[in-house]
C-alpha cells in the first residue's frame, strides 16, 4: 500500500469500533444487494415460467424485507462513516495547527498566512473527508462487488469467466489515470494556497487598497490564482470525464460477448431465462460498484496529494520537539550578554549583525537607535529566540538561551512592539493573554498602570469589549495602551519595547511614558527608538550601522563625540524645526 495511504489510514484507529460496526453494515449491505440479483431467477422462474402460486405469496414480501434491511444498514454505515470523517477532520486540524504554531518563526517567514490557511483548512477537508468514503468504497463496493460476482459464477461459472479479461484492462485505464489526478491535485491545492494569501492580503490592507485606488489590480492578483486553481480543476475533470467512457466501453465488450454466448445456452436448453436474467441482473448492479470505485480514485488522489503536504509539515521537528529534555531558566538577576553574534537571514546575501557584543546588566536600560535596516528589530529578536545566531552565544546569567527550553525563557520576556497585535477577543482576555490564571484585580491594576482603565470604564462592555480583528474597534493610542498592560499583566523581568509609544498622540503619549517608566523600573529593558528624545534617559544608548554596534555610551557623551549619534540627532532636530515652521 502506498505509504502515505497506510499513514492516512493510522489516524482512524480511535474510532476503530465505530468502523467496526460501518464494516457489519458494509458487509450487510453487499449480502442484501445481492439478494436482489439471486431472487430475479425464482422470481421469473418460479413466478412467470412455472406459475407457482406459494412463490407468488412468498416472494414479493420477501423481497421487501431485503429492501427494508439494506436500507437500515446503509443508514448505519452512512452515519457511522460521517461521524468518523467529522472527527478525522477535527484531529487533523487541530494537530496540524499546533504543529504550526509550534514552529519557528523563520518557517512563518517562508510561508505565507494564506498559504497555511489553506493547508488547514482545505488540505485537511480533502484528507480527512476522503478517509471515510474511501473505506466505504473500498470496503462496502468491493463486497458488493464480490458478492454479485459470487451470483455471477453460482448462475454461470463459464460466463462468468469473460468478466476476468474485462477487469485487467479496467485496472490499466485506473492506475494511468491516478498518477494524472494526483499530479493535478497538488497543482490545485498550491493554487489555493495563493489565492487564499491575496484574499488575507487584499481584505488586511483594504483601506491602503482603496486609499491608492487599486481594486482593480487586486483584482488581476486574484484573477491570475483564480484562473490558476480553474486551470487545475477543469484539467483533472477533462482526466476524470475520460474514466467513466472507457469504463463503460470495455463494460459493453464483455456484455456483448456475453449476451451472444448466454443466448446460445438459452436457446439450447442449457440455461434457463430466469438464471440468465439473474446472472444479467448480478453483471449490470457489479458494474454500479465498479463506476464507484473509478470515482473514488479522484477523491484518493487529491487526498493523497493534500496529505503529502499536510505530512510535510507534520513531520518538521518543532520548537517543542528541539527542546525536549532541557532545562528551564532560572528567573534573571545578574545579566543579559551577547557574545560575537552575527546573524543572517535565510537567502540574504549580507548578515543583519555582525559581530555583536554587548553586555546588559539587570535593571538597565538599553536604548538601540540608527537608521531603518540597522539591525535592532533583528537583535532584539534573538533574545526570545525567534531566531537563532548564525555565529556566537547569547547568555542569561551566563547560561546560553540555546540549552534551556524556550517556553521558560519567553515566559520572563514581555514585548510591547510597534505594530499592536489584538485578537477578536474580549479586553479582558487580550490584558490576560499572556497569564491566563491572573485575577479580575490584577487585570484592573495592570490596565490602570497603563493608563488604558480611564477609556475601558468608559465603554458600555468594559472589560467585557470585544475589539474587532487587531482591535479595529479602538483606537491607535488604546491598542497601544492594552498592550502595555498585556505586558505589565506578565511582570517580566526582561522588557523589550519596540516603539512602544509610537501609535500615541502627545496627550496619550505623555501618560504612556509615565506607564512605561514605571514599568521598566527594576527591569533588564532593551528600548528600540527612531525618535532619539524618546531614549534621552536611558542608561546607554547603543548605536548600530549596517549590522555593527558603531557607538555606546550615555545622550550627552553621545553628542560630545560628534559621531554617527550626533548626526542622527542632528537630522531629526532639523525635520522636527521644519515641522514646527510648517503652516
Amino acid at each position: 500500500m502506498n505509504a502515505v495511504l497506510w499513514r492516512l489510514m493510522t489516524y482512524v484507529h480511535p474510532y476503530r469500533f465505530r468502523l467496526v460496526g460501518a464494516g457489519l453494515c458494509s458487509i450487510g449491505v453487499a449480502g442484501l444487494s445481492a439478494a436482489y440479483a439471486w431472487l430475479i431467477q425464482p422470481v421469473l422462474d418460479g413466478i412467470f415460467v412455472e406459475r407457482d402460486r406459494l412463490m407468488l405469496m412468498v416472494l414479493p414480501p420477501a423481497i421487501l424485507g431485503v429492501a427494508l434491511l439494506k436500507a437500515l444498514c446503509a443508514y448505519g454505515q452512512g452515519y457511522l462513516m460521517s461521524y468518523v470523517g467529522n472527527w478525522l477532520v477535527a484531529d487533523l486540524r487541530q494537530q496540524l495547527f499546533l504543529q504550526l504554531v509550534r514552529l519557528p518563526v523563520r518557517f512563518h517567514d517562508a510561508n505565507t498566512s494564506g498559504r497555511l490557511v489553506a493547508r488547514v483548512i482545505n488540505d485537511v477537508n480533502d484528507m480527512g473527508n476522503a478517509v471515510p468514503n474511501l473505506l466505504k468504497d473500498l470496503f462496502q463496493q468491493g463486497l458488493t462487488f464480490l458478492a454479485l460476482v459470487a451470483v455471477v459464477f453460482y448462475q454461470n461459472w463459464k460466463l462468468a469467466s469473460i468478466l476476468l479479461l474485462v477487469i485487467p484492462l479496467s485496472a490499466v485505464v485506473l492506475v494511468r489515470v491516478s498518477i494524472r489526478l494526483r499530479g493535478l491535485a497538488k497543482r490545485g491545492q498550491e493554487s489555493i494556497g495563493d489565492m487564499a494569501s491575496v484574499l488575507k492580503e487584499a481584505f488586511a490592507g483594504i483601506k491602503i487598497v482603496k486609499a491608492y485606488g487599486r481594486e482593480e489590480t487586486e483584482g488581476e492578483r486574484f484573477g491570475a490564482t483564480n484562473r490558476s486553481f480553474r486551470g487545475a480543476n477543469q484539467k483533472a475533470a477533462q482526466v476524470s470525464a475520460l474514466v467513466s467512457p472507457m469504463m463503460e466501453v470495455i463494460g459493453v465488450m464483455g456484455i456483448v460477448i456475453i449476451i451472444w454466448y448466454g443466448g446460445h445456452l438459452v436457446i439450447n436448453g442449457v440455461m434457463s431465462p430466469g438464471s440468465f436474467s439473474s446472472f444479467m441482473a448480478a453483471m449490470f448492479m457489479a458494474y454500479a460498484p465498479i463506476r464507484r470505485l473509478a470515482g473514488a480514485n479522484q477523491s484518493l488522489q487529491r487526498a493523497l496529494a493534500a496529505a503529502q503536504r499536510v505530512f510535510t509539515v507534520l513531520d518538521m521537528e518543532n520548537e517543542h520537539e528541539r527542546d525536549e529534555g532541557k532545562p528551564s531558566l532560572p528567573r534573571i538577576r545578574r545579566s543579559l550578554e551577547f557574545q560575537d553574534v552575527t546573524f543572517q537571514y535565510e537567502g540574504a546575501k549580507e548578515p543583519a549583525l555582525r559581530n555583536i557584543n554587548l553586555h546588559v546588566k539587570a535593571g538597565e536600560v538599553v536604548a538601540l537607535v540608527g537608521a531603518s535596516g540597522s539591525g535592532k528589530s533583528t537583535l532584539v529578536s534573538l533574545v526570545p529566540r525567534f531566531y537563532r545566531p548564525t555565529s556566537g552565544k547569547i547568555l542569561i546569567d551566563g547560561t546560553d538561551i540555546r540549552e534551556v527550553n524556550r517556553a521558560s525563557l519567553r515566559r520572563q520576556i514581555g514585548i510591547v512592539s510597534q505594530d499592536t497585535v489584538l485578537f477578536d477577543d474580549t479586553i479582558r482576555n487580550n490584558i490576560a493573554y499572556g497569564r491566563w490564571d491572573a485575577t479580575d484585580e490584577e487585570i484592573v491594576r495592570a490596565a490602570q498602570a497603563a493608563f488604558a482603565w480611564e477609556f475601558i470604564e468608559r465603554l458600555p462592555d468594559g472589560l467585557e469589549t470585544v475589539v474587532g480583528e487587531n482591535g479595529v474597534r479602538l483606537s491607535g493610542g488604546q491598542r497601544q495602551r492594552l498592550a502595555i498592560a498585556r505586558a505589565i499583566l506578565r511582570d517580566p523581568p526582561i522588557l523589550i519595547l519596540d516603539e512602544a509609544t509610537s501609535a500615541l498622540d502627545s496627550e496619550s503619549e505623555k501618560l504612556v511614558q509615565e506607564a512605561l517608566a514605571r514599568l521598566m523600573r527594576h527591569r533588564t529593558t532593551l528600548v528600540i527608538a527612531h525618535r532619539l528624545s524618546t531614549v534621552q534617559h536611558a542608561d546607554r544608548i547603543v548605536v548600530l550601522d549596517k549590522g555593527r554596534i558603531v557607538e555606546m555610551g550615555t545622550h550627552e557623551t553621545l553628542l560630545r563625540r560628534g559621531g554617527v549619534y550626533t548626526n542622527l540627532y542632528r537630522s531629526q532636530f532639523r525635520a522636527l524645526s521644519f515641522e514646527m515652521l510648517a503652516p
